[in-house]
């Protein structure tokens, strides 16, 4: 079985081309949020259509690695978001990693990326959903193997996964992004 929760246009399809093209059939459960769909950020361009493969992890596009002190590993479309306001604060001292295969954890693939921030020193995973919801129980299993002491940015327990309240949603939706980039 695989999990995935992509978040350009060229990994979807890349994801969805390497799930006809094998030779053995996997079941595949796909995390597809609607407001992608109209993102003006969730683009690709027709290279990275045409060439590559499926990315189970997408590293940050940060130049200086070695400046980067604050790793914060999402996925899904939280990544923008997170996004926009480290680029409004103009924080070059936080990289943002997406894992868009959740199961089977990409482990190998995410140590090679880690290795690359040798100041790193502080390690986040940050989720929309509730603490007792979302990927953080099984993500968090997976840090343990790579020996990082990762902490959880989420919203509190909660017996639902939304409020009800479109209002209340977008104030703890704000209270999430505003703690990840707190020191």
């Amino acid at each position: 079985m695989q999990v995935i929760n992509c978040t350009t246009p060229a990994n979807m399809f890349h994801m969805l081309r390497r799930q006809i093209k094998r030779s053995f059939k996997k079941p595949l459960i796909l995390f597809t949020p609607k407001s992608l769909l109209r993102h003006p950020k969730c683009i690709s361009t027709l290279k990275e259509l045409s060439e590559g493969s499926f990315k189970e992890v997408i590293d940050d596009e940060i130049l200086n690695k070695s400046k980067v002190k604050k790793l914060v590993f999402t996925s899904g479309k939280l990544y923008y978001e997170l996004d926009a306001k480290r680029k409004e604060l103009n924080d070059l001292k936080t990289a943002i990693i997406r894992i868009e295969q959740l199961y089977p954890f990409p482990n190998r693939t995410l140590e090679k990326i880690i290795q690359k921030y040798t100041n790193a020193h502080r390690y986040i995973w940050a989720q929309e959903e509730p603490k007792n919801m979302g990927p953080w129980f099984h993500v968090m299993d997976h840090f343990r193997l790579v020996k990082l002491k990762i902490e959880l940015i989420s919203r509190e327990k909660s017996a639902t996964p939304a409020s009800g309240s479109f209002k209340k949603f977008n104030q703890r939706q704000q209270e999430i992004i505003n703690k990840v980039f707190k020191n």
